[in-house]
């Protein structure tokens, strides 16, 4: 593997919907260590949800524990103290808070802020949501706008920034930059 979390505290994965971006930041969670901590994100409304739920489950397998957090992601992470942990993902969190009407910016200068303390690894998962066409709504404009501003964000706290294209990562932030 081309990228390794031994000097990175906090990386963070972005690309479009099935570029390999979880499995990933799947593998690279598995190579820190044991007890790997997932961070989950995604509400399952509708059974289309529950099957990519499922499929990502059965891919990590039982070895790794689970914290449930659509909203409280900071909560969740405090929790993890030092287990190296998966967050996936930022741009399902940011659509729960959006659709629970809490603010959005509050929360993500939260994370933002948390992220230089964790004591513990951690890599997030996010879409790069703003490489194709203009939304045709206000809040899909509003929320391609959010999602640029944490990621940026969180990019900019992050050691490490990767891309994931076709599956394959290519380096946007190297350590220590």
């Amino acid at each position: 593997m081309m990228c390794h979390l031994t000097m990175a505290k906090s990386i963070l994965i972005t690309g479009g919907a099935r570029s390999g971006k979880s499995a990933l930041a799947e593998r690279l969670v598995q190579d820190i260590g044991p007890d790997p901590l997932y961070i989950a994100t995604a509400q399952a409304f509708d059974g289309e949800m529950e099957d990519r739920i499922g499929l990502h489950q059965d891919r990590r397998g039982p070895e790794w524990g689970l914290i449930e957090a659509p909203l409280d992601l900071t909560g969740a992470l405090a929790q993890a103290g030092t287990r190296p942990c998966l967050v996936d993902c930022l741009t399902l969190w940011l659509t729960n808070l959006m659709l629970a009407e809490r603010d959005w910016r509050e929360e993500a200068d939260r994370l933002a802020a948390l992220i230089g303390t964790l004591p513990g690894p951690v890599v997030f998962v996010t879409n790069e949501v703003g490489l194709g066409i203009v939304p045709e709504t206000p809040l899909g404009r509003a929320f391609r706008d959010a999602a640029g501003t944490l990621n940026q964000q969180v990019a900019g706290r992050c050691d490490e920034v990767f891309l994931c294209v076709a599956g394959q990562p290519l380096k946007v932030k190297p350590h220590g930059s």
